[in-house]
């Protein structure tokens, strides 16, 4: 890794353990360097890199500020046409589910690796009130439980440019995982739901355990264990769909029956 790579991650790391809020400012430059343990030459770069990602906002003669919440409203306001796309054409979960992989098995790989003590509390607690809606038979409750358990382990990367992604993506997220569920908990047999149950938790363990190998593996297995059930329903479900629209005279007769 670079050195400036490097000092971005400790920057993030600094960001994250004060409790830095979007619109708060960051120490200048000079403390930076002496709490980091590096040139201020290296921090300037580093912070430069995280301007560009728009992580922070530079005010000039007033400092480097972690970045608006403007800047994840224009995200969020730039995903939110998406879920109404769940609802006009229904194969865009698949889409979801795709790009979900691509970010989650980064968010997954990190958190195993930078999950705090505090960040695994709330990954555990998460999981807990799924589990707990999913047992009284809250389905819509239990859905927005399950992917607040998701965005706490992209919380848990501590990569801010990650985290804000996957909040504005919170919304359409949502709305796969509410249909995702309706259809393979009513839809597919009883034992899908205890499936998905060990998948989260053996999600949760590789993150608690920090090893961010098997973490990276249970959410790719997680993910397409979802694709191929609901893809297996959606085609049953067309199917069905194609023989009801069989003229009369076309559908197959049971013997003795005219």
């Amino acid at each position: 890794m670079r050195l400036a790579d490097h000092v971005v991650e400790k920057l993030l790391a600094l960001v994250q353990a004060r409790g830095l809020q979007p619109g708060q400012r960051l120490p200048a430059e000079r403390q930076l360097a002496l709490e980091l343990g590096v040139s201020r030459t290296s921090v300037r770069e580093a912070l430069q890199k995280l301007i560009s990602q728009g992580v922070l906002s530079a005010r000039r003669g007033d400092g480097t500020y972690v970045q608006t919440v403007p800047s994840a409203d224009w995200l969020q306001e730039a995903m939110a046409p998406l879920a109404g796309l769940i609802e006009s054409d229904p194969n865009y979960r698949y889409d979801v589910l795709e790009t979900r992989h691509t970010l989650e098995s980064s968010t997954a790989w990190l958190a195993a690796q930078r999950a705090t003590a505090q960040d695994k509390e709330r990954i555990q607690r998460c999981f807990d009130v799924m589990i707990e809606h999913q047992q009284s038979g809250h389905a819509e409750l239990a859905a927005r439980a399950d992917a607040q358990f998701h965005l706490a382990i992209a919380e848990a990367s501590h990569n801010l440019v990650l985290v804000q992604v996957m909040q504005s993506l919170f919304t359409v997220v949502l709305s796969t995982v509410e249909r995702n569920r309706h259809d393979m908990f009513r839809l597919s047999a009883p034992v899908t739901l205890q499936q998905l149950t060990v998948q989260h938790q053996s999600l949760m363990q590789a993150i608690l355990e920090g090893d961010p190998q098997r973490a990276r593996a249970c959410i790719g297995e997680h993910l397409e264990h979802v694709r191929h059930t609901i893809l297996q329903m959606d085609e049953e479900r067309a199917r069905r769909e194609r023989s009801m629209r069989l003229p009369a005279e076309l559908m197959p007769s049971l013997p003795g029956v005219p």
